[in-house]
């Protein structure tokens, strides 16, 4: 089954264009990534010349990068959140569901933002890649809108249908109506680094991730000890410096678009909604955000098991979440170097560099995990007294991180996988699974074994039984993704 948008692609392939009149870029300039020609010559982008190897490294690793250090300031947050109380720390544990959902929104409608816009840029569609470009920055905005709403309605009934421990609900209320009252910038922050991504200018995004993290990094001890004559504002603090952080990553992305991305244009002048483009980058988009938000879903009901056990386990899901970014992060931007390059070739029908950045980034991911395994199972104590680890929290923290990392290298597969769906529309199949693994298989996994068990260390294992099933299904799609369409160009 061969999606609509590759039919329309071939409709409008230069060919057909030129006989069509319709107005056609006969050389796409090759930039570097400051925006500037290279030396005056006329090429084809990078993303379709470059030898795949060096192309898909060159690519991701600035991505990589600022989403470790993205990693790293998330990090920060919860060690010095954890030096305010351990209750804290666990009401940042139960405020992840709804940030993880603004994640989820951002990057997903990235994704089909970004699949779409590259996609058009292969197709030397100058027009295409603008209007992906000004209806991405309305979807996402009108998003952001509708999570500062949230903030100012939703965040108390949501803590307290979950615990009944006064010091967690104030503490997550607090933390989470500042995020999601600022979630426009986080909004922002993805749409113009996705902007970037589309064209190659990875080390931009870069740029704008690692100031906006580093400033987090910074603001963090400020704001939540009061130093330096800031009131002293604990988890509240925390918060601050996050929103802090992304307005600035996205300030610094805007400028980035406009002087060193020529290649899209974003000026909303005389912006009107164009109903098949939005379709397009929703088609993609929705089925990546649902994939995403089943996390939060996931995490949610697996607080409402943990908390059974005790709040410790629940702070122990948490700062499991915090510590195993570093090995997902940098994988998560393989995936996102990996999608524009799989659709712009996809788009100029080139098959066999498509083939080519798949194996090489499948086989990165599952290395990437397996280094991040072995990490896990080496030093587990270390890794928890990052956060001020009670005994109590070692004692269920140790075997926790130790069983979960041993699904690392399958996920590294379904995520590689999954970048493959995206570039080419087919993001429902990342969907299903997704839905698979953390619905259907890890929460009633998760508890059948807690309930017959009656030990929070069995209830691990689900992430092992969960990952297995997502295995194969992924092997399945992207073996009839492969066939379908890939081996056809």
């Amino acid at each position: 089954m061969k999606e609509k948008d590759s039919v329309e692609n071939n409709e409008k392939s230069p060919d057909n264009r030129k006989k069509s009149g319709e107005k056609i870029i006969s050389d796409n300039k090759t930039m570097s990534d400051t925006g500037k020609p290279s030396a005056g010559e006329n090429r084809e982008n990078k993303m379709g010349v470059m030898p795949v190897g060096k192309l898909l490294f060159t690519m991701s690793l600035p991505i990589m990068i600022s989403m470790l250090v993205q990693a790293l300031y998330n990090v920060v947050d919860s060690m010095f959140v954890a030096r305010v109380s351990e209750n804290a720390l666990t009401a940042l544990s139960m405020a992840f569901p709804i940030q993880n959902l603004m994640i989820a929104v951002s990057t997903g409608l990235g994704v089909g933002l970004n699949a779409v816009l590259s996609r058009a840029l292969g197709a030397k569609d100058e027009k295409g890649v603008n209007c992906a470009a000004t209806n991405g920055i309305m979807l996402l905005f009108i998003c952001g809108l509708v999570f500062m709403l949230g903030g100012a309605t939703i965040v108390r009934p949501y803590f307290e249908m979950q615990t009944d421990i006064a010091e967690i609900v104030e503490s997550g209320v607090d933390y989470t109506t500042i995020v999601m009252l600022g979630s426009m910038g986080i909004f922002m922050q993805i749409l113009f680094e996705r902007l970037l991504q589309s064209t190659g200018r990875t080390l931009l995004t870069m740029v704008s991730q690692g100031v906006g993290a580093i400033a987090n990094i910074i603001l963090d001890p400020i704001f939540i000890f009061g130093l330096f004559g800031v009131p002293k504002m604990g988890v509240a603090g925390a918060a601050y410096a996050t929103i802090l952080g992304q307005w600035i990553a996205a300030a610094i992305g805007l400028v980035m678009n406009i002087r060193k991305n020529p290649e899209v244009s974003i000026s909303m002048k005389g912006f009107r909604p164009h109903g098949a483009t939005i379709r397009r980058i929703l088609s993609i988009g929705i089925p990546s955000v649902v994939m995403q938000s089943i996390g939060s879903i996931m995490t949610f009901l697996m607080n409402q098991i943990l908390i059974a056990f005790s709040a410790t386990a629940v702070a122990v899901f948490g700062v499991y979440f915090k510590l195993q970014s570093f090995v997902f992060m940098p994988v998560f931007g393989l995936n996102n170097g990996t999608v524009p390059i799989v659709a712009y070739n996809f788009g100029a029908r080139r098959g066999d560099r498509m083939r080519q950045t798949i194996k090489y980034s499948i086989c990165a991911a599952v290395a990437i995990m397996i280094v991040g395994m072995l990490m896990f199972q080496s030093i587990p104590d270390k890794l928890l007294r990052l956060f001020d680890a009670s005994e109590e929290m070692l004692r269920l923290g140790v075997p926790a991180l130790r069983i979960i990392s041993i699904s690392f290298p399958l996920a590294g597969f379904g995520i590689g996988a999954g970048s493959v769906f995206q570039a080419l529309g087919f993001s429902v199949y990342s969907m299903i699974i997704s839905l698979i693994r953390q619905l259907v298989v890890l929460i009633p996994c998760a508890y059948a074994i807690g309930w017959v068990t009656g030990d929070v260390t069995g209830v691990w294992w689900a992430f092992v039984i969960a990952e297995l099933v997502s295995l194969t299904a992924s092997a399945l799609y992207l073996r009839r993704v492969n066939r379908d369409v890939i081996r056809t160009l």
